[in-house]
């Protein structure tokens, strides 16, 4: 479409931004690759920048059915860039980035192809749904270091047990991928030589719903547990009613009572 074209344009305008992040969009699935392997994909002013210049891209890109963030070399993200590498200017922050990536309506699945410590783990989290490699690790290495996971505990504590988090936030102790996913930091932890297989099957699920139904559904995932019982049941039959008369729905039930995919 044009406006992915203008978008493209614009990010390629600017190499360091554009290669801090990659974006390659195809047949309706994006996939954003962090690309600073040298700096273990730290999160620099760079890599924040272009990894929400290219979900701003994605998210208002109509033909972008779902999003895969990934990685290149061997670790997915080392957390704060501490040496504060790279020179960029920060337009967005951490919290900026995280938000973006819970409250917009397109559904971002990690591809977890290496370790995530501190802030990583949060990216990880901030993922709707995640696929780690099984012998990657994981860890909230903040107390090692004499700062606390603050930011991130935002985005990981309601996917997790208190117990877990209490063991894992306070030990600083780095984990394995299938002990991540038994905690529910990921959603499944499978060897790295399956990792792509795994994740196209998940967005093939995916893109079989419809996106507005999609983006209302992901809202109610994140919203929902905030509200108090009669404020969420007046939201959520706002949402039902407002879905049942859109005509991705009309079409949908008639294709459901024709026994076909929509």
């Amino acid at each position: 479409s044009s406006k992915l074209v203008t978008g493209c344009y614009s990010l390629v305008a600017n190499m360091a931004q554009a290669l801090a992040a990659d974006l390659h969009i195809k047949d309706g699935v994006a996939t954003i690759t962090l690309n600073r392997p040298e700096k273990k994909n730290s999160l620099s002013a760079e890599l924040i920048n272009s990894l929400c210049d290219n979900l701003k891209v994605c998210m208002d890109d109509e033909d972008v059915r779902a999003i895969i963030l990934t990685n290149a070399g061997n670790t997915f993200c080392a957390g704060a860039d501490l040496k504060n590498s790279g020179g960029q200017q920060p337009r967005y922050t951490l919290v900026d980035l995280f938000k973006l990536m819970r409250e917009r309506p397109k559904i971002i699945v990690g591809k977890i192809a290496g370790h995530c410590m501190g802030g990583g783990v949060g990216l990880a989290a901030a993922c709707d749904i995640s696929v780690m490699g099984d012998n990657s690790t994981m860890g909230f290495t903040e107390v090692r270091i004499g700062v606390a996971p603050a930011i991130i505990s935002v985005v990981c504590l309601p996917k997790m047990r208190r117990a877990d988090a209490a063991e894992l936030m306070l030990s600083g102790e780095k984990i394995s991928g299938t002990r991540a996913a038994e905690v529910g930091l990921v959603n499944y932890a499978v060897p790295l030589d399956k990792l792509d297989s795994k994740v196209s099957e998940l967005v093939a699920k995916l893109v079989r719903g419809g996106p507005h139904a999609l983006a209302a559904t992901k809202s109610l995932i994140y919203k929902v547990p905030a509200m108090e019982v009669d404020q969420a049941f007046k939201w959520t039959a706002e949402v039902s009613a407002a879905c049942f008369t859109s005509q991705e729905a009309k079409d949908g039930i008639m294709a459901f009572a024709q026994k076909k995919d929509a």
